[in-house]
């Protein structure tokens, strides 16, 4: 019985089956036996494997572009959720988050390289950026962490309070503060203050939000992951009456 290949197009019919040059590339898969059967081409099992394979191999590729293309999708619709009394829908990614936080550490890793800086996290709203850039750092650093208050509901009291002091040695030290987002600034003004009587090296501000048209103190802000309009956000840490800390996206306040 002769060696035949059934060309990908399909099975031939009603001339004779073209026979493939051992010199073909695709000569290179296992040759196929055919058999006549009542004038019939019929090929045994690895016909049908051959055929199965090309057919894998279009759904995979078919499944890639999907999935690229959902991935796509995702990223630039936008989605609500409801916390409590208000409606909010989806600002900034959780992927464009984490760049921008890579950005921010890059920075720091080269201008703060040889400096062993102190990272101080202003709680609660900095965990996750705190957690998030410190695994990005690449030069020798430490954290610890500090408690302030100035937000009550959406908006800022003006009132800036102290709740969790410092329980570290700042005196000689680079210092990073890390704040999730800078509003009017006072919050951020007073801690600075506060700083500067343990007698840092120096002291550098690294936020991942700022919102530079509500600012209202004079501050030398160095690091900024994103800049974001005057408008109450929710996630990635921060959180609408202790609500919402936990979302992987950041989502802005919709107006009803």
């Amino acid at each position: 019985m002769n060696n035949y290949l059934i060309p990908p197009w399909g099975e031939p019919k009603g001339s004779p089956i073209r026979h493939i040059s051992p010199i073909s590339p695709i000569s290179l898969i296992r040759p196929i036996s055919l058999r006549r059967r009542g004038g019939t081409v019929v090929a045994d099992n690895t016909f049908v494997v051959w055929r199965c394979v090309q057919k894998s191999k279009l759904f995979a590729r078919f499944a890639l572009v999907f999935r690229n293309f959902a991935s796509k999708l995702s990223t630039t619709s936008m989605s609500r959720i409801v916390i409590k009394d208000k409606t909010f829908e989806t600002s900034i990614s959780e992927a464009e988050i984490l760049e921008r936080v890579s950005e921010v550490a890059s920075r720091i890793n080269s201008d703060m390289a040889g400096k062993n800086p102190l990272l101080l996290a202003v709680l609660n709203g900095s965990f996750v950026f705190a957690a998030d850039l410190v695994r990005r750092l690449t030069i020798p650093c430490e954290i610890s962490f500090v408690k302030l208050a100035s937000y009550e509901g959406t908006g800022s009291t003006g009132e800036v309070t102290e709740l969790i002091g410092l329980n570290c040695d700042l005196e000689g030290r680079t210092v990073v503060v890390v704040e999730d987002i800078i509003d009017s600034g006072l919050t951020m003004e007073r801690l600075l203050a506060t700083l500067q009587k343990y007698n840092p090296e120096s002291v550098h501000v690294c936020t991942l939000l700022l919102k530079p048209g509500n600012l209202q103190a004079k501050l030398d802000i160095e690091y900024v992951a994103i800049e974001i309009p005057n408008d109450f956000i929710v996630g990635y840490g921060l959180d609408y009456d202790q609500a919402g800390r936990g979302l992987r996206d950041i989502y802005t306040v919709v107006d009803n």
